[in-house]
């Protein structure tokens, strides 16, 4: 299960950096001042990009602990804390 975790870990790291590119790049070719539709308004994309860029770097951070093992051993009662 610990190998499970570091694996997901890495996918983690790898994915939200990926993701959050794709997300701009798709601003940049959506983004039309000549557009009528709500995906070619550029105020809906900033909102977006705002909100997820928390959560992309969240996914990176917990990759992170996850490839470094952290999540190795869990405590199992308050004590442990």
């Amino acid at each position: 299960m610990n190998t499970f975790k570091r694996y997901f870990g890495l996918i983690f790291l790898l994915i939200a950096p990926f993701i959050f590119f794709q997300l701009v790049k798709g601003a940049i070719q959506n983004i039309d001042s000549t557009g009528t539709k709500d995906i070619n308004n550029p105020i809906i994309w900033i909102i977006i990009i705002t909100i997820f860029t928390p959560i992309a770097i969240g996914l990176v951070i917990f990759g992170w602990y996850a490839f470094k093992g952290e999540y190795d051993h869990l405590p199992e009662s308050s004590e442990e804390i």
